[in-house]
């Protein structure tokens, strides 16, 4: 974090007038000791060029000049997130009006850091999935919808998800089960297994899903999703299972695991009430929890440009793309997700 005791302005030190501001949003100190580390290394290579430089006069050529110089010395996936935290920067500096605009834009559109998403598909804005969010009251049905939409997982991978896979720093009214030995030392996060599969038994219980990721994945818990997940452990029924599902159900089916078509069918309940699900429309239409995968990936793409981190995040990249985002988590894909992750509450 920076030194410096004046406070910075957005003519004189654009970078601190940054950090200062993301601070002031509330992001951590780890986030923006990343920010600052990227956005000086930035600015030092601009000012050791051979035409020196502000910050504010950096163009599109400087920018993809800085991103091609890091290549050959750290991961591709790494040069991603550098690049998405100028993107961030210039984006916010260009929001607030101390900048004309992003040189930024360009360069993330040449880098191919899209993921391919349905463009037919509904498109939901924040405001409308928060008022949609807050329409949500029952601490069951509310857990499971915040928790789709924030960590883009399967409606068969919530399912699976045992009071073992959730790691809660401040963990509230929940049974004493350890957590996986994977969530030591990684506080408020959630395991999502890849080997559970639908007719199977996986911790003693057996699956009505499959999960469908390559190699298992950490998910970072945001306080928003946390709050919402202590409610709903407040009141979780006991449960004779000796997995310990995380999700039961409160109805007809009392204490027992959550299934695909109860997911399907709150999601789709509070769909209708919001005239996003009628009847015959087709995925390009309804919301299912599977828009809400899409919603996810599209909105932390949006903001990260971060394909490799978005990527890990859905499950769907190699044991080796994996390998690197699981040793590098606390740095990676914590940072990112912490400094992006939309607020739905």
């Amino acid at each position: 974090m920076s030194t410096d005791t004046a406070t910075p302005d957005a003519e004189s030190d654009p970078v601190g007038y940054f950090l200062d501001d993301i601070t002031y949003h509330g992001k951590s100190d780890r986030t923006r000791a990343s920010y600052e580390r990227v956005l000086r290394d930035f600015e030092s290579y601009l000012a050791d060029g051979h035409q020196p430089l502000p910050v504010r006069e950096a163009s599109h050529r400087d920018c993809m000049a800085y991103v091609h110089s890091l290549r050959g010395d750290v991961e591709e996936s790494t040069v991603a997130t550098y690049a998405s935290y100028l993107h961030r920067f210039f984006a916010y500096m260009t929001q607030v009006g101390a900048f004309e605009s992003n040189p930024m834009t360009l360069v993330m559109e040449e880098m191919d850091e899209s993921i391919n998403t349905d463009p037919t598909r509904r498109e939901i804005d924040l405001q409308s999935m928060r008022a949609f969010v807050d329409s949500v009251s029952h601490p069951l049905e509310r857990a499971i919808i915040v928790t789709l939409l924030k960590t883009g997982m399967r409606a068969g991978e919530l399912c699976n998800l045992d009071i073992r896979d959730l790691n809660l720093e401040t963990p509230g009214p929940r049974p004493e089960i350890p957590v996986r030995a994977g969530l030591d030392g990684r506080p408020d996060s959630l395991f999502v297994a890849s080997d559970p599969a639908r007719g199977e038994a996986s911790n003693g219980e057996e699956r009505t899903a499959s999960n469908k990721r390559k190699r298992e994945t950490t998910i970072p818990v945001d306080a928003e999703l946390a709050s919402v997940l202590r409610r709903w452990l407040a009141i979780r029924p006991d449960t004779q299972s000796p997995a310990a599902p995380l999700f039961v159900s409160t109805s007809d089916s009392w204490g027992e695991r959550v299934t695909p078509n109860m997911v399907h069918h709150i999601v789709e309940s509070h769909a209708r009430e919001f005239g996003w699900y009628t009847d015959g429309g087709g995925a390009e239409e309804n919301v299912t929890p599977h828009y809400f995968r899409h919603f996810f990936t599209t909105h932390l793409r949006d903001r990260t440009g971060d394909r490799g981190v978005v990527k890990y995040l859905r499950g769907d990249v190699a044991q080796d793309v994996i390998d690197t985002y699981t040793h590098e988590w606390g740095t990676r894909v914590r940072d990112v997700y912490e400094a992006e992750i939309y607020s739905l509450l």
